[in-house]
């Protein structure tokens, strides 16, 4: 029974973290590009969105300004990757060490509760039924514009420089503002459900993005494994990517019921995400009827 009465507050976690694994999807699958700067956007979402909701502002105004925070967390990292040279990873890994302290700035604090019952918020714990039918609209409003956005010539673009970037140079395409754009869209999606994710649970804390990049990461996975199967339209993965974050938390909320230590749930979640992404390699490598020739081995001629 109590499984049962904790699945609705995980389905709800798991709308929030599946519509910032949209935002992980855009550069990871669409750019082909890792970034690392969630760990630091998300929260950098959830800290604007609290202090702006805490110092008397709209809940609306509040969460455009954590989407617009969000967009210039991603604009640093772009600008890092493209106009310094810095791999991506790295440059992701010097933003989320910049917000650290941005974000430390903003809260003024380690962390600042934000009470359901005394302010305005579109999303509670208190009431997760409801909490659940408007992260679904979201999720949906969300996927919708995504999917027009990549059905326009930029958003083309946008997908070709993931495919081919050498191939898209030679078609006249700009791919270095292709990245910057990524990486703004995708933080700017991720620091929006930091935004949803701090209403949700009524704070912000300075910690709660760490592990975000692998959340998001087992989202995707999960996702594609499900659905890559069934279809490869681009409307259907981006559901499944939402789909997948729910699946992740319910199967974390049955871990947590069952009894495993909570200090473990990390490392269960990393070696889950390593797992997904070893399949492919395993299969190629070991599953493959067609065997590979080992490292340093030379083809023979027939």
């Amino acid at each position: 029974m109590g499984l049962l009465n904790a699945l609705p507050g995980a389905a709800a976690q798991g709308i929030i973290w599946g519509i910032m694994a949209i935002g992980v999807y855009i550069t990871y699958k669409i750019l082909d590009l890792a970034d690392l700067t969630v760990d630091g956007s998300i929260c950098t979402g959830m800290a604007v969105c609290t202090m702006m909701i805490v110092s008397g502002h709209h809940v609306w105004f509040a969460m455009l300004a954590a989407l617009l925070a969000g967009m210039a967390a991603g604009l640093l990292t772009g600008i890092f990757h493209t106009l310094m040279g810095i791999p991506a990873i790295l440059a992701g890994i010097l933003t989320q060490l910049i917000l650290w302290s941005v974000n430390l700035k903003i809260l003024g604090k380690a962390n600042q509760a934000l009470p359901a019952r005394n302010y305005g918020v579109l999303v509670t714990s208190l009431r997760k039924e409801e909490a659940i039918f408007v992260l679904i609209l979201f999720a949906v409003v969300i996927i919708a514009l995504l999917y027009w956005f990549f059905g326009t010539e930029f958003g083309a673009s946008v997908r070709a420089t993931g495919c081919n970037a050498k191939m898209s140079v030679a078609q006249g395409i700009n791919t270095q503002f292709n990245k910057v754009f990524g990486f703004i869209l995708s933080n700017g999606i991720v620091a929006l459900a930091g935004a949803l994710l701090a209403q949700y649970s009524g704070k912000a804390d300075i910690n709660d993005g760490r592990g975000a990049i692998v959340i998001g990461l087992a989202a995707v996975i999960i996702g594609e494994a499900l659905i890559s199967r069934l279809s490869q339209n681009f409307i259907l993965r981006l559901f499944g990517v939402i789909l997948g974050g729910v699946i992740y938390y319910l199967v974390y909320q049955t871990v947590i019921f069952f009894g495993l230590d909570t200090d473990l749930l990390k490392m269960l979640s990393a070696l889950v995400v390593a797992v997904f992404l070893a399949i492919p390699y395993w299969k190629k490598h070991f599953f493959s009827k067609t065997k590979l020739p080992k490292a340093g081995e030379e083809k023979q001629d027939a």
